[in-house]
């Protein structure tokens, strides 16, 4: 697997923005997953490794777009109806060259091959039938309702670019082009810890001060749907002792490492200095709110990022912090994710110089536009905030206030993954 050295996150200054910290991943990292050849059936989801091109024509021939009559334009009355003798039949499935239009009309079918001689088809509700006849409308252009080879996509350009996160439609459009197999990248393999004396496993009775470990069970389901293969290694304990060692075991055989928890500077937080024991930690303290205290550095040759130990602060920056590294780890290109404009229906004070994401409730006004409401309770460790909000919206580096009636950018929990 590929190693990093130990310099390639370092950098300067104090507080990063978020996209400095993107630009740095992108500028520094490079691709960790390999190639596999799998079936369709099994890359939704995947990561295209390589661009996939068509194969043939699609569609491969001339073909019509409704059930109808196949005529040739050039015999059509330009002035008044026509009425042509029906010469024959074709239905999806046919070879392209077996009937001809020359001198009547062909009943079709969707998806049929156009008969020789035949450049346009009329619907068949515009029609109506005379014996053996049939009489057509004037005023239909030529080549209406017939699709040329190659409409859709032609042999040889590109069905699917490199880098793409492959969806269902993208699938469809490679067994479309002449695909049964297709070349994704390998998923990425992430350690995945959590770390504190405090923590007891989820189900396990709580000791007097302890909690259920909630961080490692949100991260694993989040990442899981990312599409990596999350090994979960379980609880870091609080012991300068053996934290170097684990941290170290797992860069052996992971692509990722990725910790909740003791990443701050707090005397009982031993994170920065299991990590610098055997590589490098430079933290990053990004400029957002929740969750400054995000790590970044190499364990052993491998990636690692520490996020901070509340679930709200770990949910904003998986997000919009380790997304984009594991697109960038993956061979993705990262698509930045799109948010929604929404109406303030709060007031609302922040700091100039760092960008916040604020848990908000979603409603229709009566004017019909969506409005925003705060979530009344905001701390970073109130997972209920996650839960009974519909979303976030951010408030850029440069805002200070936020009014009723401002417009903000909303993401909702449904298309953050």
């Amino acid at each position: 697997m590929a190693q990093l050295t130990d310099d390639c996150f370092a950098f300067g200054g104090a507080l990063m923005r978020i996209e400095e910290a993107v630009a740095l991943i992108a500028e520094r990292l490079p691709v960790l997953a390999g190639t596999e050849w799998v079936p369709l059936a099994q890359a939704d989801g995947r990561i295209s490794a390589q661009a996939v091109p068509a194969l043939h024509d699609v569609p491969p021939f001339a073909n019509s777009a409704v059930d109808g009559y196949a005529v040739d334009h050039a015999a059509l009355n330009p002035d008044g109806e026509t009425i042509l003798p029906v010469v024959g039949r074709l239905a999806a499935g046919a070879a392209p060259e077996s009937t001809s239009a020359l001198g009547g009309a062909i009943r079709i079918f969707t998806g049929a091959p156009m008969p020789t001689g035949a450049d346009t088809v009329f619907m068949q509700e515009d029609v109506r039938r005379a014996g053996d006849g049939v009489i057509l409308p004037a005023g239909l252009k030529r080549g209406a309702n017939a699709r040329g080879a190659g409409e859709d996509i032609v042999q040889g350009a590109c069905a699917i670019p490199e880098g793409r996160r492959l969806r269902p439609q993208d699938l469809a459009l490679a067994a479309a082009t002449g695909h049964d197999r297709i070349a994704v990248r390998t998923r990425l393999r992430v350690a995945l810890f959590s770390t504190g004396d405090e923590l007891t496993e989820p189900g396990q009775p709580l000791a007097p001060g302890a909690i259920h470990d909630s961080n490692r069970i949100l991260l694993a389901a989040l990442l899981t749907r990312f599409g990596v293969a999350v090994h979960d290694l379980g609880i870091l304990r609080d012991a300068p002792e053996t934290l170097a060692a684990r941290l170290a075991a797992a860069a052996r055989d992971h692509d990722l490492i990725l910790t909740s928890g003791g990443v701050s500077t707090g005397e009982e937080d031993h994170v920065k200095a299991a990590v610098e024991a055997t590589g490098t930690l430079m933290f990053w303290r990004l400029a957002i709110k929740p969750g400054r205290p995000v790590a970044m550095g190499v364990v052993a040759g491998t990636p690692f990022v520490g996020l901070p130990g509340n679930p709200g602060a770990v949910y904003v920056t998986l997000l919009f912090v380790v997304r984009p590294l594991l697109a960038r780890l993956g061979g993705a290109v990262d698509v930045p994710l799109i948010g929604q404009p929404v109406r303030a229906a709060f007031q609302y004070k922040k700091k100039s110089g760092r960008r916040e994401f604020v848990r908000v409730c979603v409603e229709r006004s009566a004017d019909a536009v969506l409005e925003a409401w705060k979530y009344p309770r905001e701390g970073a460790g109130v997972l209920t905030s996650l839960t009974e909000s519909d979303g976030l919206v951010e408030l850029a580096d440069a805002v200070t206030t936020v009014a009723p009636g401002d417009i903000l950018t909303f993401y909702p929990h449904t298309a953050l993954w």
